[in-house]
């Protein structure tokens, strides 16, 4: 019988480690139909020439929730070899949402997700076509995707649906505990890949409040995640105070399910720290058989950002009140000497927190005023002009109107750290945020950028492994049993790629966003073909056919 598609002269990398191997790869139905050599005649056949096929690669945390409902592309992922992805990643989504609730939830995107408020309003548009979780899903269903997503149930939006405005500043009471299990209940039935939450204490939604799952007491979480276990949803959580290993042990000893935690970076609580929470990791999984995952990535935690939206202070205390004012009322703030002051003092407190040293890694990326001091250092400029660095990036702030960009390594700085653990068998490479923080950092490239720099350049592990880690492990992790492997009967998910070449290009700003707004890009390099569900997306799809498929649950 006629293929509909063969793929030839390809270095054959499966995913699930075995080693490389030559021979075809056929495709009928949009499913892997044989791999051998001289497999017959097809309607189209790709010559490889040499380069490496492997399955198509799986980025399980983003925030393409509101992006996909006007590109139905999810660029810029499908470029970097993405076939699947994972949305309502942190507690964060747009549904369930009740309609006078919306525009409260676009702001939320906007102030924890680095969302332009412009763009998600001229992207959404006014007539949504959903109100709850199922009817999101078929909404995504029915628009089509050039790619796969699956998207977890958020914790926020479904407190805020239960609870209203109180869910910003209380706990739940055991009626309204009760409703949102109902609705986890009902999402897991629709195909919610799970639940997702956040404690963080850098999430601050609506009007500087902390996000609504920060709000919630451990009992809530119990009920909640025994909903999720009933449909074997994956609990997805991003720690903080009151949920961390402690509490995600007893989630995944109580109730059986995966518990995919963000994120094991570098420098998260001092120097060396990492290797505290890969110990942990392994005292969890190893010994105790419990599925308690870090996310990890190969990538610094860069942000670019301006002080009208400074992101990376937001959890200091001292920066409370620029979130409660609006741009005037920053620019007042800034010009104040107690407010310069307590952000000095913070700089220099010797208890460890991700900014220290701030100053000494800060790079001036924009500078509208003065367009010689773009691209330096921050410490540098400040000691040339004999001024504090705060002082020197307020003033510069001050005099763009709030326009001037600083670019800072948050986390995940240290190389020899990451190297460590990015090799530990036990972590999951994750953490691109796609979708999320547009203007302020683009790691949507962690594929091509992992296989570039930390498998050709660095050899930290082999080709195999490279690709198996962001292939056949994620899709372990998330239970998606026919992807991430080029295997017969698998979803012919496959991405055509020169290991010679590959690499993500240099981040550049565009302004492609609905309204003109603004995102930061990477091209890929030596990526040949990407290919979902047997349909080519690249190169020459035309994006009259949108192949991906929406995943409903674990398959």
């Amino acid at each position: 019988m006629k293929f509909d598609l063969k793929i030839i002269n390809g270095i054959i990398v499966d995913g699930c480690g075995s080693p490389r191997s030559s021979g075809e790869i056929a495709v009928r139905e949009g499913r892997i139909a044989a791999i051998g050599e001289e497999l017959g005649e097809a309607a189209q056949t790709i010559n490889a020439g040499g380069s490496v096929v492997a399955p198509g690669f799986i980025d399980m945390h983003t925030h393409y929730d509101a992006q996909i409902l006007w590109d139905r592309t999810l660029s810029i992922s499908p470029s970097h070899g993405v076939t699947t992805v994972v949305m309502g990643n942190c507690g964060f989504g747009i549904a369930p949402t009740r309609a006078h609730h919306r525009d409260m939830i676009l702001q939320t995107l906007e102030r924890v997700e680095g969302m332009s408020l412009g763009a998600l309003r001229a992207g959404i548009g006014d007539d949504w076509a959903f109100e709850t979780f199922p009817e999101y899903l078929s909404a995504i269903e029915a628009r089509g995707s050039l790619i796969n997503v699956s998207a977890y149930l958020g914790h926020t939006p479904l407190r805020m649906y239960v609870m209203g405005t109180d869910a910003m500043t209380r706990a739940a009471e055991p009626q309204e505990v009760a409703a949102m299990l109902r609705l986890v209940d009902e999402a897991g039935e629709a195909g919610a890949l799970g639940l997702s939450s956040s404690g963080s204490a850098t999430h601050h939604g609506y009007e500087g409040h902390p996000v609504p799952s920060r709000l919630a007491e451990l009992s809530e979480y119990d009920a909640l995640i025994g909903g999720i276990a009933k449909s074997h949803g994956v609990f997805q959580a991003t720690m903080g105070k009151g949920l961390f290993l402690k509490q995600f042990r007893g989630f995944a000893a109580d109730h059986g399910v995966t518990v995919a935690w963000t994120a094991l970076l570098s420098n998260l609580t001092g120097p060396g720290s990492h290797r505290k929470y890969l110990d942990s990791t392994h005292e969890l999984i190893e010994r105790q058989g419990l599925n308690v995952v870090p996310q990890v990535s190969p990538r610094p935690l860069t942000l670019d950002f301006n002080f009208d939206a400074a992101f990376p202070f937001e959890a200091r205390d001292f920066f409370g009140p620029t979130m409660k004012t609006d741009h005037a009322g920053r620019m007042t703030l800034y010009r104040d000497p107690a407010f310069r002051q307590a952000f000095k003092n913070d700089r220099r407190d010797e208890r460890p927190h991700q900014l220290i040293g701030w100053d000494e890694r800060a790079t001036i990326s924009y500078a509208p005023t003065d367009e010689q001091l773009t691209g330096r250092r921050v410490k540098s400029v400040a000691d040339e002009r004999g001024v504090d660095p705060v002082d020197l990036v307020l003033e510069l702030s001050i005099d763009s109107d709030l326009q001037t960009r600083i670019s800072v390594p948050v986390l995940n700085y240290d190389e020899d750290a990451v190297g460590e653990i990015l090799q530990d068998p036990l972590t999951v490479i994750a953490l691109s945020d796609a979708g999320a923080h547009a203007s302020q950092l683009c790691d949507a490239c962690y594929t091509t950028d992992f296989l570039g720099r930390w498998v050709r350049e660095r050899g930290i592990v082999s080709l195999e492994e490279g690709v198996r880690m962001l292939t056949a492990r994620p899709a372990e992790v998330l239970g998606l049993s026919n992807r991430g492997r080029l295997k017969v009967g698998c979803a012919a998910d496959i991405v055509v790629f020169d290991p010679t070449t590959i690499a993500a290009g240099p981040l550049r700003r565009t302004y492609d966003l609905p309204g003109g707004a603004d995102r930061l890009v990477s091209d890929a390099i030596g990526i040949n073909t990407v290919i979902v569900n047997g349909t080519i997306i690249s190169p020459g799809n035309d994006q009259a056919s949108m192949p991906g498929q929406l995943i409903r649950g674990r398959t």
